[in-house]
């Protein structure tokens, strides 16, 4: 018997973790028994939590021979040889898939409510579970946070049988344990209490660490002066120790209240980055479609409101960002490309680059285009807008998403990408 519980599991595998603090890491824990243990990981790291949900795709009329898994978000995981081997055609597949699907669904809705999953894409994501027996649920996780674009994988668990690293097959670039016992029959001998682990107790570990990780966040109204017009009203908001501000431009029609960019100033404070919302347009003005797609008027309108933030204490020193979504993007990208902007990089959500025209060449800030996979016309803007810009650029796809990111899970993505660009970029200044 090596461990009292799954939290003292816990505690004695961070204990192999240390090498990851500081990296930018999710830590992943497999429902149901392997997301307490997932906790005191997370906890250890400073890192967020979120669970890992897997579904197995077992073969019809005989569930136990695995011929693939699936995952959120879409992600499927085949075994081509057993699909062959036992003849399964794509009906039966999708049979398969269909009822796994639902599975999947009503358990995402159960541990997380309306909350989606955290954006795994080019981060260090743990995967964390109780113990390692057969390896199978195991496997088909790093198949499935690799396909959710995880850039570096750590499968690490409290007890696992000897050599249990072949069989892998090399899906995780790293695995981790505290004991790996000659003798293994089952992962239970090894705890004092293995009770089974109950939802309530997985919704907890995940809302304590939520929590946890909500930082103090000084917030204000702002009033930012605006050459030739009434001061725009902002809303200023900066956690303790931020390593940046991203202001928000906003796109047609919108305001700074408007609940998608909240939503995803929310995520980016917890990435310790400080967050200006306010409106380009006066209420008379926003009635004018004519100004509401005047790209030169709006990037006016943000490299003034970017002086005002430089030139307050709060933003003083700080490397400053923009985050443009609709035709918001077009104003964000034409300030970014005058020769005296600050901005140190920008992120386009669902955004019209094309708006900005001749001034995409001149941009130097390191620029992320976020579009959703459904949202063919803008995407293919994008595409087109990538290939003239000459800054460090790249085009993030979210799949399944529609212009406005409704999808649950779509527009945490599109903050997780965000909350990323800005921090790497900002490291630097």
């Amino acid at each position: 018997m090596f461990f009292s519980d799954r939290t003292d599991a816990g505690r004695q595998l961070a204990g192999r973790l240390d090498h990851l603090k500081g990296q930018d890491v999710v830590v992943l824990g497999l429902p149901r028994g392997g997301v307490p243990v997932a906790a005191q990981v997370a906890e250890a790291l400073g890192a967020p939590l979120d669970i890992c949900l897997v579904r197995k795709l077992g073969v019809p009329r005989q569930p136990e021979l695995a011929m693939g898994a699936l995952g959120e978000g879409g992600v499927r995981v085949l075994n081509e040889r057993v699909l062959r081997d036992a003849g399964v055609d794509d009906r039966g597949l999708a049979a398969v898939e269909e009822e796994e699907h639902a599975l999947l669904d009503e358990r995402a809705r159960r541990y997380r409510g309306s909350r989606g999953s955290l954006s795994l894409r080019g981060r260090t994501v743990v995967v964390v579970d109780d113990g390692l027996a057969t390896g199978a649920t195991a496997l088909a996780a790093c198949r499935v946070v690799r396909a959710r674009g995880a850039a570096r994988i750590v499968l690490a668990v409290p007890v696992a049988p000897r050599g249990w690293t072949a069989r892998l097959g090399g899906e995780a670039d790293e695995t981790v344990s505290v004991h790996e016992p000659e003798v293994f029959y089952a992962i239970g001998p090894f705890y004092r209490d293995f009770t089974q682990t109950a939802d309530a107790e997985v919704i907890a570990c995940l809302d304590r660490n939520r929590a946890a990780r909500q930082p103090a966040v000084r917030d204000a109204e702002v009033r930012i002066p605006v050459a030739g017009a009434m001061p725009a009203a902002g809303l200023l908001a900066v956690p303790d120790g931020a390593v940046g501000i991203v202001l928000f431009a906003h796109g047609s029609g919108s305001s700074r209240r408007s609940p998608r960019n909240r939503a995803v100033a929310r995520e980016l404070h917890r990435a310790g980055l400080g967050t200006l919302l306010f409106d380009l347009l006066t209420e008379a003005e926003a009635g004018d479609r004519e100004l509401v797609f005047d790209a030169p008027l709006l990037a006016g309108r943000l490299a003034g409101a970017t002086e005002w933030l430089a030139g307050e204490p709060v933003g003083a020193g700080l490397p400053l960002g923009y985050f443009g979504a609709s035709t918001g993007a077009a104003a964000a990208l034409w300030a970014a490309a005058a020769p005296e902007s600050p901005v140190s990089a920008v992120v386009s959500r669902g955004g019209r680059p094309d708006l900005a025209g001749d001034r995409l060449a001149s941009v130097r800030a390191p620029t992320l285009l976020v579009v959703g996979g459904e949202d063919a016309s803008v995407l293919d803007l994008n595409r087109r807008a990538l290939s003239r810009l000459r800054c460090e650029n790249r085009l993030a796809v979210v799949e399944g998403a529609t212009h406005l990111f409704e999808e649950r899970g779509a527009l945490e993505e599109v903050a997780g990408l965000a909350a990323s660009w800005f921090t790497a970029h900002f490291g630097g200044q």
